[in-house]
Formats: structure tokens, C-alpha cells, sequence
């Protein structure tokens, strides 16, 4: 792609629009805001692909191109990230009627307990759990300190858990 072969340019995105995607809208929280964030972002990944320095792996650069990005377009919108508040009940979640869901219901109500999350809490857990990256890794997306990461990521644990237990019990 450096080398002025455009095409290139197709295998980045391919390999990276479906997660580029999921963080866009834990943080967006709106599917075609994010389409479009992550177009804007996959467009300025392209013109900027010049001054990636390989400090960090390239996935790990265009993250923080799409956070930002979506962050802008929060900021623009001028959305406001409501924060969460612990309306849920803190009984536990049975975890028999978890492992009796379909991979297909399981996956639809973490998707759907990470969307009720404030968006720097499911942008922390999809990064972390789903895209399985570092702490490290995370903070250079988000440009969080280690600390804050860690905070963010215990709450968000926590969080998750009892919307998700919320979640399960609407849907049995």
C-alpha cells in the first residue's frame, strides 16, 4: 500500500471492518453512525497510512483511528453518553440457563447487555475480550492511562454481569 498499490489497501479492510465496526458502536451506539465512522476512519487510515510510524501494530493505530473518529462524531452529534446507573437487580445469574442458550442467544445477549453499557465500558470489554487485546494494547486505542484502563474494565465486568443477568431473566 506504501508503494502506491491501492488494492493493497482492500486486505486492511477486510480483515479489520467487522471489529472496527464493533467499536465504533459500543461507542456510537447507533449501527449507521458507525458504518459511516468507520468508513470515515478505514478513509483516513488510507490517506494517513504514510505517517504510521510501526510504533505500534497497525491494527492497534487504526483502533485509535476509529475511536477517535467515533468520538467525534459523538461530540459532533452532540449526543450525550448518559452514564449507567445500577437500576438492576443484584441477584446472580444462574449459570445453567446461560449453558442451556443456543450460541446465537448467547451471543445476541452480550451484544445486547455491551450496547445498554456507557460507551467506554463495552468499548473496554469488546476490546479486551472480544478482540482479545492487551491492557497495554488497550490503552494505546483508547489513550487511557493502565490505571483508568483497569477501572473501567472492573466496572465494566461488574456492570455487564448484572445487565446481562437482567437481560437473561426477560428472556426465559
Amino acid at each position: 500500500v506504501c508503494e502506491g498499490n491501492d488494492d493493497a489497501f482492500r486486505y486492511f479492510v477486510r480483515k479489520y471492518q467487522d471489529m472496527a465496526f464493533t467499536v465504533a458502536v459500543s461507542i456510537i451506539k447507533d449501527p449507521l453512525a458507525a458504518e459511516e465512522a468507520v468508513q470515515d476512519a478505514f478513509v483516513k487510515g488510507f490517506k494517513n497510512l504514510k505517517s504510521f510510524n510501526r510504533k505500534s501494530t497497525f491494527k492497534t493505530w487504526f483502533y485509535r483511528i476509529v475511536v477517535n473518529e467515533a468520538l467525534a462524531r459523538v461530540k459532533k452529534s452532540k449526543t450525550e453518553i448518559v452514564s449507567f446507573t445500577n437500576d438492576y437487580e443484584t441477584e446472580p445469574v444462574d449459570e445453567n440457563a446461560i449453558l442451556s442458550l443456543h450460541k446465537e442467544e448467547q451471543a445476541y445477549l452480550i451484544n445486547e447487555a455491551l450496547n445498554q453499557l456507557p460507551a467506554n465500558e463495552s468499548l473496554a470489554l469488546r476490546l479486551f475480550y472480544l478482540e482479545e487485546e492487551s491492557i497495554k494494547e488497550v490503552c494505546e486505542i483508547t489513550g487511557w492511562s493502565e490505571s483508568n484502563t483497569k477501572v473501567i474494565l472492573h466496572r465494566a465486568r461488574k456492570n455487564m454481569f448484572l445487565v446481562f443477568g437482567q437481560l437473561l431473566k426477560t428472556q426465559l
